[in-house]
């Protein structure tokens, strides 16, 4: 008989799909098992904040073996995307009592790859932290040590993939929030090419600065659940042609070759581990025969951080004027976290020609930032320069928005891909002296995550992670 408990704790999404579609377990006794996990973990992480079991069940018990992801217990983040018939608070009290009236393309796909969508994972509000700390849900708790943060905005993500909860989860990207918590949290994030995953309903977010991809613990599963997801509506503003192949199949192809830039230089001071981390995974792909060199970004980089932040608070703002009519009253200070506040406040009052001044200029800097990597295939750096932060820093009670966009300097390597479109990954490859994660990540070439995955299963075999687990799991 199946032990199904260790089977779950010790299988990735792929082999647990491969497994439903042999008929050698149910989709059925996957869930009971993620459930388990969940019930027995959750009270002490609080990663997941709206459990969905019935549905999750129910989709279950009707999956098809040939779904691509058959039987694969998952979870939603609550930021942007719409699962019908499930709240969609963005993690805000003044949303909470929203529900959503229709599935976003994303889901459908989700729900069409077979998954079964178990809850909504913690998320701080409207997305705006790299912490995971909203007043709505109460903060999400690190399962490496609940003393640090477990990043965001996907912190319940990753926290859930982390601690085994569940394979895959949701996970969204407009400033680093699916790269910092994997970081954190010893986990993958990829965020893809700009276009590879339509936002629809939505047209467009921060200039083409927001993704959607997922958390998960191999690169395998990574590259499944991008092949499940990826594809344009017809109309998108950043449609990006089809991929010759499945990522799954690119990412087994030995990469030979590369040219590889790499560099440990930021605006701030950048932690010796990793530093040396950084350096160890260069040595890893020059010994495996690729070119590799040091090379610092050509981007002033807080600059670049201080315009996009400019840029940034006028959507935010749109977005809480109309909610404003769909929850039939103006949203107070008593109603919202004083960041978001804040970022309200600030983006009303931005003058319609500054606004398109600064999206203009992040067009050009993008161009710019595309153009100074494109000597190489492939372009490594810390992910976020410091270990993680204690509980708190990333403090969304702060007033002053300039001090609390200043705290965000360990990611000064993460907005710039928002910008630029190029496909980026954070990768536990380290580990810092006292035992938590450290991630670095990996750049790529617009539209090409094939070879930026196999550059990452690479380094995945090289400098394995798949032992290391956090002590609460």
């Amino acid at each position: 008989m199946t032990d199904i408990d260790s089977l779950y704790a010790t299988t990735d999404a792929v082999g647990l799909a491969g497994l439903v579609c042999d008929g050698e377990v149910s989709a059925v006794e996957v869930a009971e098992a993620a459930i388990r996990v969940i019930e027995r973990l959750n009270p002490k992480l609080n990663a997941v904040v709206d459990k969905r079991y019935d549905i999750g069940r129910a989709a279950a018990a009707s999956v098809g073996r040939g779904a691509a992801l058959a039987g694969v217990p998952f979870l939603i983040k609550d930021l942007s995307v719409s699962w019908a018939g499930v709240k969609a608070p963005n993690a805000s009290r003044f949303l909470k009592d929203q529900v959503a009236q229709a599935d976003s393309h994303v889901v459908g796909l989700m729900k069409a790859a077979g998954l079964s969508m178990l809850g909504v994972t913690n998320a701080p509000e409207n997305g705006w932290s790299i912490a995971t700390e909203p007043v709505l849900y109460g903060p999400c708790l690190n399962p490496w040590d609940p003393a640090v943060t477990p990043g965001g905005s996907s912190g319940g993500a990753s926290v859930a993939v982390a601690a085994g909860m569940v394979p895959l989860a949701e996970a969204t990207d407009g400033a680093g929030s699916i790269r910092a918590p994997a970081a954190c949290c010893g986990v993958v994030g990829l965020k893809g090419t700009r276009g590879r995953v339509s936002a629809a309903p939505f047209g467009d977010w921060w200039v083409g600065g927001a993704y959607a991809s997922c958390n998960s613990r191999t690169v395998r599963d990574t590259a499944a659940y991008l092949d499940a997801v990826s594809g344009s509506v017809a109309g998108d503003p950043y449609p990006l042609p089809a991929a010759e192949e499945p990522f799954l199949t690119a990412m087994e192809r030995e990469p030979r070759g590369l040219r590889v830039g790499f560099t440990v230089t930021a605006p701030g001071p950048v932690h010796s581990e990793v530093s040396a981390a950084v350096n160890a995974v260069a040595l890893v792909l020059e010994g495996a025969g690729h070119a590799v060199e040091e090379k610092d970004m050509g981007t002033d980089l807080e600059a670049l951080w201080a315009l996009y932040t400019a840029m940034s608070v006028v959507e935010p703002a749109s977005f809480w004027n109309f909610m404003e009519t769909v929850v039939g009253r103006k949203v107070t200070p008593e109603d919202v976290e004083p960041v978001t506040w804040a970022i309200i406040q600030r983006g009303r009052a931005v003058k319609a020609t500054d606004h398109v001044g600064r999206v203009e200029a992040l067009r050009q800097a993008a161009r710019g930032i595309v153009q100074d990597l494109l000597p190489y295939d492939v372009y490594i750096m810390p992910t976020l320069t410091q270990p993680p932060r204690p509980v708190g820093y990333y403090d969304m009670s702060m007033t002053d928005l300039d001090a609390y966009n200043a705290r965000w300097a360990d990611a000064m390597f993460l907005f710039p891909f928002n910008i630029s479109g190029q496909p980026a990954v954070s990768l536990p490859l380290g580990q810092f002296a006292d035992g938590l994660p450290l991630g670095i990540q990996l750049v790529g070439r617009q539209g090409a995550e094939g070879t930026l995955l196999a550059v990452a299963r690479v380094l995945e075999q090289a400098m394995p992670w798949a032992g290391r687990r956090p002590a609460m799991a």
